[in-house]
């Protein structure tokens, strides 16, 4: 059985029971949701996902040439808890593989903050930077870090449209049409 496919190619249903029984195997598994629930349910979507984000990224590195040859670490790329929301939870686990992170730096190469857009933060926020001798340099950081991190994740999210096909049932746990999403307005 077929849960979904990348760029055409299969990845199988017993794909998602393997990744499954290795998180289930874990320490963490008593936080995990009961299998066949809603909420296990849930869980398989998410796994799904980051299966087929994981070959979304092997197959855009091998188009693009990227190999995981001088691959950001993970502490640049995803400095902190803030960071990882920004970039979304399936982007942020699939990112500790260095070959995504390669990919990461090579979609992300251009991107830089203009020293006005620096400038504008500090004047907005006087007090964050207080006391650091180079405030523009380490704001100027953490802008170029904020704009990377949103650029990947729209280049990926379009990546995944256009690769990805979701079986029914394997369908991303956010999206309202799947009878296990609770997020309701």
């Amino acid at each position: 059985m077929i849960a979904a496919t990348v760029a055409g190619d299969p990845v199988a249903v017993d794909d998602v029971d393997a990744r499954e029984a290795v998180l289930r195997a874990s320490p963490q598994t008593a936080a995990l949701p009961r299998p066949h629930t809603s909420e296990g349910r849930q869980l398989r979507r998410w796994l799904t996902q980051v299966l087929v984000t994981e070959r979304v990224v092997a197959h855009e590195a091998r188009a693009l040439g990227v190999t995981a040859a001088g691959a950001p670490a993970v502490e640049d790329v995803l400095p902190d808890l803030t960071a990882r929301l920004e970039i979304g939870s399936i982007a942020a686990s699939v990112l500790v593989d260095p070959l995504a992170r390669a990919l990461y730096g090579h979609v992300t190469a251009g991107m830089d903050v203009f020293r006005a857009a620096a400038a504008d933060y500090l004047r907005r926020n006087p007090t964050r930077f207080a006391g650091n001798p180079e405030p523009l340099a380490a704001i100027g950081a953490l802008l170029r870090g904020a704009a990377r991190r949103r650029a990947f994740r729209i280049w990926l999210e379009q990546r995944r449209a256009a690769l990805v096909w979701l079986a029914p049932g394997y369908e991303h746990p956010g999206d309202p049409r799947q009878p296990d999403n609770t997020h309701k307005h």
